[in-house]
């Protein structure tokens, strides 16, 4: 082990950007260490880390596409070189459909790279991770987090979008994963949570930021704004302190009261 167990070590994918980058400050302010995955934009990844160190925190940035075996492999090997551990993995890494198109008209380009990146990667990511905490359950050798898995799926796991087939149903099915290894990794004492972001501002939404401030305005939600990325870090944060002990599977809604059914 590289570095001495002082901190907590949290692998958080996506995190060079948007909500992924919010959750690393957060963490950051905990005095945890972070993994900064990215997939290919290094410059925010350095710009991330120079966050979460001005926030307390300590980290190392790690390229890697999780769609890839090979490359998941690595990241989790480069995430022990530097920390010798992984206390919590947040699967946040994400990317929109390219081009948004009709349910009855998209092809299949945009479901496969959907699926592969937003689901198919953090399930064998989780899995690989998973085994990982489960040696240092079973050696004893854990911080003063014990491990834990968070999920970060979205409103459009269960709000049908037409023009975006693909990411809706790769975010149903990664909460369909958060269930499964919640029940899975109990025995382990490792706790598996969901977080279901609303519409968040990011440089993902950018381009519809006209559409949903008309929607903010007509009370499309009833805490009237956007979301930001810290407050999906903070829901993070609340799991990282232990704030739950007695939940797993558990969903928690960060979407402005978006899942209320109102009159």
């Amino acid at each position: 082990m590289s570095q001495s167990r002082t901190r907590p070590v949290s692998l958080v994918t996506g995190a060079g950007r948007g909500i992924g980058r919010g959750i690393a400050i957060e963490l950051a302010k905990l005095g945890h260490a972070v993994v900064i995955n990215y997939a290919g934009n290094a410059g925010a990844a350095e710009e991330c880390l120079q966050m979460v160190q001005h926030a307390g925190g300590a980290g190392t940035t790690v390229q890697a596409d999780i769609a890839k075996a090979e490359d998941r492999e690595r990241l989790v090997q480069e995430s022990l070189k530097a920390y010798g551990c992984i206390d919590m993995l947040v699967n946040n890494a994400g990317v929109a459909p390219s081009v948004r198109a009709d349910l009855l008209e998209a092809g299949e380009e945009s479901f496969d790279r959907l699926i592969g990146i937003n689901l198919k990667g953090p399930y064998f990511l989780t899995q690989r991770v998973a085994k990982q905490m489960i040696e240092q359950v079973k050696s004893g050798d854990q911080s003063t987090l014990k491990p834990r898995i968070v999920n970060i799926t979205s409103i459009s796991a269960y709000t049908a979008s037409v023009n975006r087939g693909d990411y809706c149903v790769a975010k149903a099915g990664l909460a369909m994963m958060t269930k499964l290894f919640a029940a899975r990794l109990a025995e382990y004492n490792i706790n598996v949570y969901e977080i279901q972001p609303g519409v968040i501002e990011t440089d993902m939404t950018e381009g519809v930021k006209e559409k949903y401030d008309a929607l903010i305005a007509n009370g499309a939600w009833p805490i009237k704004r956007w979301g930001y990325p810290e407050d999906v870090g903070r829901a993070v944060t609340a799991i990282a302190r232990d704030d739950f002990p007695f939940s797993t599977g558990e969903v928690f809604n960060v979407d402005g009261g978006f899942h209320l059914r109102t009159l």
